[in-house]
């Protein structure tokens, strides 16, 4: 089973680790399904947890072992840039799913439109509530 990540759900992972999107990260890092990542969500998940409101809770070397980790999936080089989201800083998630045949797409964002989305190709989008009950 390959799965996309959405950013929200790596970084409350290091936030929460108790939370599903731990649960989740956890998950992977036992080989219970191959995740989904390219080198754009890297800089992203770089970028967003140097965030104001992050430098409190997210220390710098936990943020650079999951990107170490991250290393060892499925990293895309190129991504199609002709997909259109609600939220346009989304589309690479929806790329990334295509490209990797992804079976989920796991987001916690309920106000960018994926979730509402429901399915992109293949893909199911769906929390990490639920990947959690019917995947793990």
């Amino acid at each position: 089973m390959r799965v996309v990540l959405d950013t929200n759900v790596l970084l409350s992972a290091l936030i929460s680790p108790h939370g599903h999107p731990d649960t989740i990260y956890r998950a992977w890092r036992t080989a219970r399904f191959e995740i989904v990542t390219s080198m754009t969500q890297f800089d992203e998940l770089r970028r967003d947890s140097r965030y104001e409101k992050f430098k409190a809770i997210l220390q710098p070397h936990r943020v650079g072992a999951m990107v170490n980790n991250l290393q060892r999936a499925l990293v895309l080089e190129q991504l199609t840039t002709d997909i259109e989201a609600v939220d346009p800083c989304d589309a690479f998630l929806l790329a990334m799913a295509l490209v990797g045949e992804a079976d989920y797409l796991v987001t916690g964002d309920h106000r960018a439109g994926l979730l509402q989305r429901g399915h992109f190709s293949r893909t199911r989008i769906v929390t990490p509530t639920v990947f959690c009950a019917e995947a793990l």
